[in-house]
């Protein structure tokens, strides 16, 4: 039998990384946009955002490519991916609706439907994207009832769990496959989809679909609590003098804790956890579970809290006014190996700073392009010695490599005043106060 043909639908994000890992594992692929620009660049072998390895694992499949498989193509005709084939991505955006916290499901809608009527074989839809628990049933009727070959166009869903800056090792060595499938023949087709790395050894749970539909909702929950429950007690440790960090080493000490996600800051972003609690709380509403999270509320509130204590803390420093002052910001993704700048708190900082009337000066390794984009208004150093020229307060506002390397004493030869911040409580406090600097982090007033 010949090994199936893979078509990926969506070629964003998360789309264009299934779709280079599924080349990678041995199969035929055809990605899929209805933005031909997407295409024209993928087919370059570059992608739409910065991700650690993933220009080059495309430029080792891109058809055309010196030296590549060829075994990945791209499209923008549902009736190709509908004649290619077998089993089929779904990988589209799932934004927060305007002005509401559920999420929008027209991209995924829109997918079914201009796919379901060219499936004219046995073929299976499996949908990545994040939808509220419910949505796969839905899809799956829909989908039988408007491809000419019915109940023979079956649903699974299988949730991704990309971390940003570990995009490519996720897809190809992931930490736990999940499939929520309703025959043998979708659960066995996603098996030998996924051999290679569950020959490697990779966990495979097969649940019904709400489940499925579950885990990855349920899964940032809980890392947005683990967040914000560090947050509240560097909001204690403020309070009661004490050091938040060294809390946070001696708690994640015990195993059932752990140390992972527990690093006091501005708190969490990106285009993932907010979006995804939100929309979670909004579906358990619908559901008739509201009470169930009403704690994901606080975790948003603690978590939006912090970003406004970063300002707070800046304006202290600055002896209690910012208007006309002068601030180096470094950092402006939501986190580092990124260019994404989706609710982050950094940039949300930078930008609330600029708005009570200082002068910002921004500066981030991979993401002054998304940010100017999205906040125009401040201002884009080429460097970090450009972003903090003149500065009285230079803020640490995420956590790239390239700020942990600085040297603080030739820093300081060119800011006004010696004075960090640290957001992200990973500066050495003593390293730069044997520079003569004044620092201050988050959740440590003494440290």
């Amino acid at each position: 039998m010949a090994p199936h043909r893979i078509t990926v639908i969506g070629t964003g994000y998360l789309g264009a990384t299934h779709a280079a890992a599924m080349a990678e594992l041995g199969f035929e692929v055809l990605g899929l946009d209805i933005s031909p620009e997407k295409i024209a660049l993928l087919e370059r072998g570059e992608t739409p955002m910065y991700e650690p390895g993933l220009d080059e694992l495309l430029r080792q499949h891109v058809a055309g490519f010196p030296g590549s498989s060829g075994r990945l193509r791209f499209t923008t005709s549902y009736a190709e991916v509908g004649e290619f084939g077998d089993v089929h991505f779904i990988c589209v955006n799932t934004p927060q609706r305007h002005g509401e916290y559920a999420c929008d499901m027209s991209y995924v809608d829109s997918a079914v439907d201009s796919l379901a009527p060219h499936l004219t074989r046995p073929a299976l839809v499996v949908g990545k994207s994040t939808v509220p628990v419910g949505s796969a049933e839905r899809l799956a009727a829909r989908l039988a009832e408007l491809a000419p070959v019915g109940a023979d166009a079956e649903l699974a869903w299988n949730p991704e769990f990309l971390r940003e800056g570990f995009a490519v090792k996720d897809t190809l060595r992931p930490d736990r496959i999940v499939v929520g499938v309703r025959s043998e023949r979708a659960e066995q087709l996603l098996r030998e989809v996924y051999a290679t790395p569950l020959a490697e050894g990779s966990p495979f749970v097969v649940t019904d679909f709400p489940t499925a539909e579950l885990v990855k909702t349920s899964a940032n929950s809980f890392l947005a609590t683990k967040i914000s429950f560090i947050n509240a007690m560097a909001e204690v440790c403020e309070a009661a003098d004490g050091d938040v960090v060294k809390l946070a080493e001696a708690i994640g000490h015990d195993d059932r804790i752990g140390k992972k996600f527990l690093r006091a800051g501005i708190g969490f972003g990106g285009g993932c956890l907010p979006k995804d609690i939100r929309a979670f709380m909004a579906r358990a509403g619908e559901l008739g579970a509201s009470e169930a999270l009403t704690f994901l509320r606080e975790v948003d509130s603690i978590n939006m809290r912090r970003r406004a204590q970063m300002v707070e803390l800046t304006r202290e420093a600055l002896g209690g006014t910012l208007l006309g002052t002068r601030i180096g910001v470094l950092g402006a993704t939501f986190k580092p190996d990124s260019d994404d700048v989706r609710d982050s708190p950094a940039l949300n900082v930078a930008g609330q700073l600029h708005l009570q009337g200082a002068q910002v000066s921004v500066y981030d390794p991979k993401g002054m392009d998304n940010a100017r984009a999205l906040f125009p208004t401040l201002r884009y150093a080429p460097s970090v010695a450009e972003a903090v020229r003149g500065a009285e307060v230079v803020l640490h506002l995420t956590e790239w490599r390239e700020f942990q390397e600085l040297d603080p004493a030739a820093l300081g030869e060119v800011v006004a005043v010696r004075r960090i911040l640290d957001g992200r409580n990973t500066l050495d406090p003593a390293a730069w106060r044997k520079g003569d600097w004044s620092f201050r982090a988050l959740g440590r007033p003494t440290a």
